[in-house]
């Protein structure tokens, strides 16, 4: 399951930590990404030039798998590349919809037991 995070404080800490956090949640956000599916390869390559952007390609796709398609591959790629921490939030926004998803869909799934009238 996704953990929830408040989308302002990672923007918050990652520029209070200069970067640091942002590192720490690329990883952990990857992590619960690939137990939901999503195919990202290890984090070491966000250090490695040129294999960095490889990287964010690959974890936007996480983001699109992850979400079902609410938020696509190029624009969380457009929103982590230009924007940095400000993309962070809204991409963490996105993610943060994913349980109540499927919470909602599991209490959908089970069916309504029919009220009976008392006969006076």
């Amino acid at each position: 399951m996704m953990k929830r995070r408040d989308p302002l404080m990672v923007a918050v800490l990652s520029i209070v930590t200069f970067g640091i956090y942002a590192l720490v949640w690329y990883v952990m956000t990857k992590n619960e990404m690939n137990r939901r599916g999503a195919n990202i390869p290890t984090a070491w390559l966000i250090i490695i030039p040129i294999a960095n952007i490889y990287w964010m390609w690959m974890y936007c796709v996480g983001v699109e798998t992850v979400t079902k398609g609410v938020m696509s591959a190029p624009l969380a790629f457009l929103l982590l590349f230009f924007l940095g921490f400000i993309g962070m939030a809204i991409i963490q926004s996105s993610l943060n919809k994913v349980p109540r998803k499927v919470k909602k869909k599991a209490a959908e799934g089970t069916p309504e037991q029919p009220v009976e009238k008392a006969e006076e």
